[in-house]
């Protein structure tokens, strides 16, 4: 193939070959020479002028696949038809809301306990981009019209986060799903405790669904 000469193009390819190529050999049995093959020969070269391993491709992949999920994040922040507890919830059933292609690059991603360079990149999207964006606002939202208590809006935006998206995450922590479920079900006394009933009965009939759903795909 030759070379492109809009880099945004070449980009575009890099990420969409790379995805294919995950899911269909998974993320350790592919290699940066197994993409540059899948581009039709781009040169080594032009592949880093872009990413500087494999690992940041993974990234860069995973971004791109959850930037529709972002917008439904920025959708439910700014419903003024919903209270801070309703927008909360909102937004934990929009996270396990996969779409097919997000589902099936999750059962090939490498888990990320075995992976400290992607485990560091969902915990800094975690506290440098989805708490200060969308939950922080909502939370203190909940403060102020009464559907949340607490004196920590911050602190617990933190905290909810770290606990959906790495000790409930089977992509992390991997394990059945019935225990994944008790998991659940101990979160949500947990925060009931501290004044946020977060896990409704239907968010926890959701991750269930998301549990099976990602075991029979991984």
């Amino acid at each position: 193939m030759a070379r492109n000469k809009y880099p945004e193009e070449t980009l575009n390819q890099i990420l969409r070959v790379s995805l294919n190529l995950f899911i269909k050999k998974g993320y350790e049995h592919t290699s940066i020479q197994d993409i540059i093959e899948g581009l039709g020969g781009l040169s080594k070269g032009a592949i880093y002028h872009h990413f500087k391993s494999k690992e940041d491709i993974m990234i860069a992949v995973l971004k791109q696949l959850y930037k529709d999920v972002e917008d439904k994040l920025a959708s439910v922040r700014d419903d003024k038809q919903l209270n801070g507890l309703e927008k909360l919830r909102q937004i934990i059933l929009a996270s396990l809301n996969h779409d097919p292609a997000q589902l099936e690059m999750m059962s090939t991603a490498p888990n990320l306990l075995k992976n400290p360079k992607l485990l560091a990149a969902q915990l800094q999207s975690i506290i440098e981009d989805a708490v200060p964006n969308y939950i922080q606002p909502i939370i203190e939202q909940g403060v102020s019209d009464g559907s949340i208590k607490s004196e920590y809006p911050k602190e617990l935006s933190e905290m909810v986060m770290l606990l959906s998206n790495l000790w409930l995450s089977p992509m992390i922590f991997e394990a059945s799903p019935e225990v994944m479920l008790r998991r659940c079900r101990f979160v949500q006394g947990l925060l009931k405790g501290i004044g946020i009933d977060l896990l409704d009965e239907q968010t926890i009939q959701r991750y269930k669904v998301y549990y099976r759903l990602y075991s029979e795909n991984h």
